[in-house]
């Protein structure tokens, strides 16, 4: 039997929903949930097999928000891809490999905002 990359990046891709702090690179997480994105390929979750070896390899490319600890943040997304691969697919996985490629800015609060407002005001 063959598992399909498309099967690889969904289970990522519920994995990464239940995670803060985190978005897609590209698209919307909620399009990918919704079987919105029209192409073959998730962009931003990429999967390498090795059958001889019944292993894989992924690369996870996501934006951070501002403010969130970033090694803390890579591990808790290595670890719980990990452990939902093997356990949907039964197959060892080698390596998630996260690349961190944007910053999320933070929104600033109303009571920021009024005294931003305020200050162009005057």
């Amino acid at each position: 039997w063959d598992i399909e990359t498309k099967v690889f990046q969904s289970i990522a891709i519920q994995c990464l929903s239940k995670i803060e702090g985190i978005s897609l690179v590209e698209g919307s997480f909620i399009d990918n949930l919704l079987g919105r994105d029209s192409s073959e390929r998730v962009k931003g979750i990429h999967v390498e097999q090795d059958q001889k070896q019944h292993s894989i390899q992924m690369k996870i490319e996501i934006n951070v928000a501002y403010g969130t600890e970033i090694p803390q943040k890579a591990e808790e997304i290595q670890v719980k891809i990990a452990e939902e691969v093997s356990n949907f697919t039964g197959l060892h996985v080698g390596s998630v490999h996260v690349v961190f490629k944007n910053l999320i800015p933070s929104k600033p609060s109303a009571e920021e905002s009024l005294e931003e407002q305020l200050a162009t005001i005057s």
